[in-house]
């Protein structure tokens, strides 16, 4: 996968999140192993996963929010869509790196 096609969410975790990640997948999703391969508790895993969620929600969030607003000024005719396409990727492209 090319950096470019990595989605903006993902390029805004730290290690730290990625690997949560990684390991909740090889645990097939299950909080209880997770738990244990932390050794920690349940309700330990379960406020450390809901923190990504947060995390992960807010990075959407703010994309959603920036491309509606550059749809509007479209929509009322402010700026033309090629002007809001290359707006929308420049933002994009920035957010990546």
């Amino acid at each position: 996968m090319d950096r470019n096609e990595v989605p903006p969410w993902v390029l805004a975790l730290e290690q730290e999140h990625l690997e949560f990640i990684r390991k909740f997948v090889l645990n097939s999703g299950s909080l209880k192993d997770m738990a244990a391969a932390y050794q920690v508790s349940y309700p330990t895993v379960r406020t450390k996963l809901n923190q990504l969620i947060q995390r992960i929600e807010a990075v959407q969030e703010d994309d959603v929010e920036f491309v509606n607003m550059i749809k509007n000024l479209v929509i009322d005719e402010r700026i033309s869509l090629d002007v809001a396409k290359v707006i929308i990727d420049k933002y994009r492209m920035d957010k990546q790196h």
